[in-house]
């Protein structure tokens, strides 16, 4: 698939049919775990659990470094976004940045839960944490990008560093499009 910009640029390349809600998915998952009285049924939960939860977290992840990814290949372009469906809303701060602010906190504590339930050590991708604030710059400097109306409008947080081979990464945005597997978006973050 090779994307087409003749008519301006897509404010998402396609990653948001790859995601579902993380907030209302990792409270679910905690609210059935809080079901069981019996501390060896809520290990086996959480064991046949864990695989699901990690995916899900690695996927945003990767979602939120496709964004910022994506951001930096059409920042340049000077052409109008469409599909913009945040342009001309009311900016809330704490609701922009809930869910990114949810998973920093999630992400806390949840190795400790894997230790407690699973009685293993969970492991972070090495910079999960640079990804979420990166993110967290990029909403608050994007407004939540209820300004956005051209790719030129849109504000690239200060300590990305710049892309190397733009056609590399817009491939392997098309790439994950196809797959679904956001996740690989992580490593291209600088």
């Amino acid at each position: 698939m090779v994307m087409n910009f003749d008519n301006g640029v897509p404010f998402d390349p396609g990653f948001v049919q790859h995601i579902s809600a993380i907030i209302p998915n990792i409270q679910y998952v905690y609210t059935e775990l809080g079901k069981y009285k019996n501390f060896g049924q809520k290990k086996n939960q959480f064991k046949m659990i864990l695989p699901k939860l990690d995916e899900l977290i690695n996927n945003y992840i990767g979602f939120y470094a496709g964004c910022i990814l994506w951001a930096q290949i059409i920042k340049d372009m000077d052409k109008p976004v469409t599909n913009n469906f945040c342009v001309g809303g009311e900016y809330n701060e704490d609701e922009t940045l809930q869910e990114v602010r949810f998973l920093k906190e999630f992400l806390v504590m949840f190795p400790k839960d894997v230790k407690y339930y699973a009685g293993k050590d969970y492991v972070l991708y090495q910079d999960t944490f640079k990804i979420l604030d990166l993110y967290e710059e990029f909403l608050k400097d994007n407004e939540g990008f209820i300004k956005v109306e051209k790719t030129s409008d849109l504000k690239i947080p200060a300590d990305c560093k710049p892309l190397g081979d733009k056609q590399k990464v817009l491939e392997k945005i098309e790439e994950v499009v196809a797959t679904g597997k956001l996740s690989e978006l992580r490593d291209y973050i600088k």
